[in-house]
Formats: C-alpha cells, structure tokens, sequence
C-alpha cells in the first residue's frame, strides 16, 4: 500500500472504528499517571498516538497484529509518563518531541519489570513503527 493510498485511507477511517478498536483510549491518561499532574502529558501522549492508531487500522494489518502494536503504544505512553516522574524537567517538553526522544533510535526504551526477549522485540517494533510514521507525517501531530 503507498503512503498516499494509505494516508487516503486513513481519513476514511471512522471515530467509531477507533472507539472498537481502542475502547479504552480515553482512559489511558488516568492508567498512566503516578499522580494527577500527569494526566494532561498523558492526554498530549494520547493526541500524539492517535494519528498513528488510525494509520494502523487503515493498513489492514490482522486483529492480532493490530492488537500488539496497540497493547505496546500503551506501555509506551506509561515508560514515558514514568520518564517524566523521573526526571521533571521533561514535563516542560511537547508530548511528540517526548515521544519521538524515545524512538528516535528505530527502538523503545527497555521495558521495565522485566519483560521477555520476545515481548522487548515486539515493543521495539512498534516503536520503530511509530518513529517512522511521526518522521514521515509530522503536520499530523499535534506539538
């Protein structure tokens, strides 16, 4: 699929065909914070990954792969929010220079609580994913 074809494909895509496909999108911000201060940095995660969500959906990737890049952008988002708790000068950072700080290098950050071999390759993918989307459509993310 080009990228035109794809981008195409991607505005046709509906709210509706988000909400089934990431029900819980809303509520990630809240999954993620530590404390109540980092909702709204979880929110601009959020409005960062959503762009990228719907490109998935629009690729016709299996349920199954869709699902794993889906489950690995939330653990993403909660390495990022705990990033920041770790080091709060980054809260004066945009959500998409934070996100595209953590996957510049075509991989995520290591997993913490000690997650598999498998289950690292898997994040990395999607980080990889994800850093090529943000670097090819960067007037669709919001700062």
């Amino acid at each position: 699929m080009t990228k035109k074809h794809r981008e195409e494909t991607s505005a046709i895509v509906a709210a509706s065909d988000l909400a089934t496909y990431c029900p819980d999108l809303s509520t990630w911000p809240s999954s993620w914070c530590g404390e109540a201060r980092d909702v709204i940095p979880g929110e601009q995660i959020v409005a960062v990954f959503t762009p990228f969500l719907l490109d998935l959906l629009a690729q016709g990737l299996s349920h199954k792969t869709r699902n794993l890049h889906r489950d690995n952008l939330w653990l993403l988002g909660g390495e990022i929010i705990r990033d920041i708790n770790e080091t709060p000068k980054l809260r004066w950072r945009s959500a998409r220079e934070l996100v595209m700080q953590v996957v510049a290098d075509d991989e995520g950050p290591l997993i913490h609580g000690g997650a598999s071999e498998q289950a690292q390759r898997s994040f990395d993918s999607t980080c990889k994913k994800l850093n090529r989307f943000l670097a090819t459509h960067a007037d669709s993310n919001p700062r």
